[in-house]
């Protein structure tokens, strides 16, 4: 009979590392190989393999104890072993003289690297602030040998599209997204199986005891120490995610998680080994429920019924068509906005005659400067001055419905058609930018723009939006207020028009204007103001430099 010392062994460089289950119980009769206790790092679980045979005498840790590498886990009665770590000087005289100092330590060396194995969590980065991202393509598959930066999966956003790299090497072992799927930012995207190598020698003591067996001939090989196996994530079951005592189990990361998010996890299934809780177990949980409510409100009635279903091939041949994800995101947010604000759109004109001019006298010079100057700058810049005139524009709706949020900065949206569907840019600052400034910007933002390169930040903190139909066609139009502003300027082409100046009609290159406002923050007489200014500075730009 020997008594072996079991010790923690390297955990792949973690510390402070959290017990969440012990395997075993005093008197249990384990074999080599056998799972003794449990650990969880903050990104992966792990399971500690017996390294012998025999029957546990003694455990030094409980379940919620924290350990690190070195530390006595449990003792092993093994039958058939002796237990001579103590007694080694003492067969020194069976063996040759010119062995006996080379019995034992040449064998420590022999084990002195031993590899690790850990099973990574790959999480989704952060989008930018973007939310319930859709996956549109899946670069790798399970098994694939993976090196960091090689990217994982494509997403698009509601403007952009993204790749996102491994953040480790190793095998994917598991993915977790598929094409359609949504993701949002903390969600598990795969699990990585990444091996290296542990200093198992980093004891100082010549009979590393803790964690390896001699044998009673003195010259025998030490065992070398058992690397930690890392648990592999299952594919979800549904398994109770308690024992019989009623205990929860679940790491600290994930319990973490569950408090951020105000999760019980006394209700939420595990889907890991033995039951554990992960964290997309918690975030399917709070996803189901954040949805619960929306399923219930719909079935009181309380929402808009759907038209009813058409078999429209009744009627002659079809073909169905799958929206592109900025359209979609664009119909739900226009139908949003139009369901939620009270829209009213204001008509005027402005004269541009004098401004056309000025612009074409401008060409040669723009050309020097490499850039290109339309009209839509000079818009720009009167609208940043109308909106310093009349702050009731630059405001958005508080969502306790009792208060407005003053912006005390100028940041315009320009709508940009391109292929993909409609896309805002913003351009900020625009009151503290020259014509030809804006003029670069707006060629920049629209190339980034058709070549889907935009991210979420280059289309967000609008204080108000420009749609410009001119160079299409059209009178005028309704455009639909990109909330959360209160306002939005719809622009059509402008045409040669009579114009009575006292004494006769003369021909003026007249731009029509839509304005479409919120009415629970702007009122009528202030938006016929609005325009009026527009149309006052931009038949005069004269006033862009006042």
């Amino acid at each position: 009979m020997a008594n072996i010392n079991v010790t923690i062994p390297d955990l792949g460089g973690a510390n402070d590392v959290e017990v969440i289950e012990l395997c075993v119980a005093v008197g249990d009769t384990v074999a080599e190989g056998d799972s003794l206790i449990v650990l969880e790092t903050d990104k992966a679980s792990m399971e500690i393999p017996s390294p012998h045979t025999g029957v546990v005498a003694a455990i030094h840790l409980q379940e919620g104890a924290t350990c690190n590498v070195g530390d006595a886990l449990l003792d092993l009665t093994a039958e058939g072993e002796e237990n001579v770590a103590p007694e080694v000087d003492q067969g020194v005289d069976e063996q040759p003289s010119d062995t006996a100092q080379d019995s034992v330590p040449e064998p420590v060396e022999e084990v002195a690297v031993a590899s690790v194995s850990q099973t990574l969590e790959m999480l989704v980065p952060d989008l930018g602030g973007a939310s319930e991202v859709e996956v549109i393509e899946v670069a790798v598959a399970e098994g694939d040998e993976i090196a960091e930066g090689d990217t994982i999966v494509v997403v698009e956003t509601d403007k952009a599209s993204m790749e996102i790299p491994a953040t480790s090497s190793g095998k994917l072992v598991s993915l977790k997204l598929s094409e359609g799927s949504k993701v949002n930012q903390g969600d598990l995207m795969a699990l990585v199986e990444s091996v290296g190598s542990a200093d198992a020698s980093q004891s100082t003591e010549p009979a590393p005891a803790p964690v390896a067996s001699v044998e009673a001939t003195p010259a025998a090989p030490v065992t070398p120490p058992v690397a930690p196996q890392v648990a592999p994530m299952q594919a979800p079951v549904a398994e109770p995610s308690r024992d019989q005592q009623g205990k929860i189990h679940a790491g600290p990361a994930v319990r973490m998680l569950a408090r951020e998010l105000g999760a019980d996890l006394t209700q939420v299934s595990g889907t890991g080994p033995k039951g554990r809780i992960l964290k997309e177990d918690v975030h399917a949980f709070v996803k189901q429920r954040l949805n619960a409510p929306v399923a219930s409100a719909a079935a009181a009635g309380s929402v808009i019924a759907q038209p009813p279903a058409i078999d429209f091939s009744q009627f002659g041949e079809v073909e169905k068509i799958k929206m592109s994800k900025i359209h979609r995101l664009t119909a739900q947010n226009m139908t949003r906005s139009w369901l939620n604000v009270p829209h009213v759109t204001q008509f005027d004109h402005a004269d541009i005659t004098e401004l056309e001019a000025f612009r074409k006298g401008i060409k040669a010079e723009a050309e020097q400067r490499g850039t290109k100057v339309t009209p839509l700058p000079f818009m720009l810049k009167a609208c940043a001055m109308a909106l310093r005139e009349f702050p009731q524009f630059n405001v958005s709706l508080d969502n306790d419905g009792e208060h407005l949020i003053q912006k005390h900065y100028v940041n315009i949206g320009v709508a940009v058609d391109t292929p993909a569907g409609l896309v805002v840019p913003v351009l900020r600052d625009v009151d503290q930018k020259s014509i030809w400034q804006l003029s670069e910007e707006i060629i920049e933002m629209g190339s980034k723009a058709k070549n889907k390169k935009l991210m979420p930040a280059d289309m967000q903190g609008g204080c108000f939006t420009i749609s410009s139909l001119g160079s299409i066609g059209g009178t005028a139009f309704t455009p639909i207020v990109n909330t959360p502003e209160v306002a939005i300027l719809g622009v059509s082409k402008a045409d040669i028009q009579p114009r009575w100046d006292g004494s006769e009609f003369k021909p003026r290159l007249m731009m029509p204007l839509s304005l479409s406002y919120d009415h629970r923050a702007i009122n009528g007489a202030d938006a016929a103001r609005f325009t009026a200014y527009l149309g006052k500075v931009l038949s005069d730009i004269r006033h862009l430099v006042m």
